[in-house]
């Protein structure tokens, strides 16, 4: 859609005099959203249902068409708000995830997608909007063939989060502001589809700086016999160091 780097330019940023924008195939530019939270100690996504064709009444992730006065993350914003009627995106985590660009990957015409993956805890219920006609928090797990190849683009998105939890603070982006370890463990657990030893957790989360910090005084219920648990808060820290590795096969860190 736009000439290669190289071109010449004239000065000012315009395209030299002569230069013919027409003289490349025209595509179109798209964003597509992997949007996952946890739910009942279940990892949804978020998906809508196509109200027209191509895939018409399949399940896909929202996301449109780029408009040209604004930036893919805007675009990703916007067709988020409209498709799925989450106005408050109060909490979102929003980062890009890559960009899919094979030639055949939507029957109407080229179109390359800037994905993004987003994270977002304690979620309200979405309702359709624009071309959608629903759209639902559905199990990862359970979901049928999506439209496009936004399978292939979730289990990317999936992957992506999985690898993040290992070495980044990504998984407070899944707990509502003030959580118990315990439902930061969760989190992981959900996230991996293992069971991680809960005083190994526990250890291995205190002892890394900036990831945590205690909520002085503060502490909730959480159903069982004992005492309340203490809450905590996101730290200032993004990375983890060391890192907090997913078990192996064999169920050894």
């Amino acid at each position: 859609m736009c000439a290669s780097e190289n071109t010449p330019r004239a000065p000012g940023g315009r395209a030299p005099e002569g230069y013919d924008k027409h003289a490349f195939e025209p595509f179109a530019v798209t964003v597509d959203l992997a949007v996952l939270t946890i739910r009942a100690g279940v990892l949804q996504v978020l998906l809508v249902e196509r109200g027209q064709e191509p895939y018409a009444g399949r399940w896909a992730l929202p996301g449109g068409f780029v408009l040209p006065h604004e930036s893919a993350e805007a675009a990703a914003r916007r067709e988020l708000a409209e498709e799925t009627g989450l106005a408050d995106l109060t909490g979102l985590h929003l980062e890009q995830l890559r960009t899919y660009s094979e030639p055949d990957r939507d029957p109407r015409m080229r179109v390359v997608s800037v994905a993004y993956t987003a994270l977002l805890p304690d979620p309200p219920e979405p309702h359709g909007g624009g071309d959608a006609a629903q759209a639902q928090w559905l199990r990862y797990n359970a979901l049928g063939p999506l439209a496009f190849d936004h399978d292939r683009i979730l289990a990317d998105a999936h992957e992506r989060v999985g690898a993040k939890l290992e070495y980044t603070c990504l998984a407070t982006s899944f707990c509502p502001p003030e959580f118990t370890l315990g439902e930061l463990q969760q989190v992981y657990e959900t996230v991996w589809g293992t069971a991680l030893d809960r005083p190994n957790f526990r250890r291995k989360v205190l002892a890394t700086p900036g990831f945590v910090e205690q909520i002085p005084g503060a502490a909730r219920l959480t159903g069982g016999r004992g005492k309340p648990a203490a809450l905590y808060r996101a730290g200032g820290a993004t990375t983890l160091h060391p890192p907090l590795l997913r078990p192996t096969s064999e169920g050894r860190p």
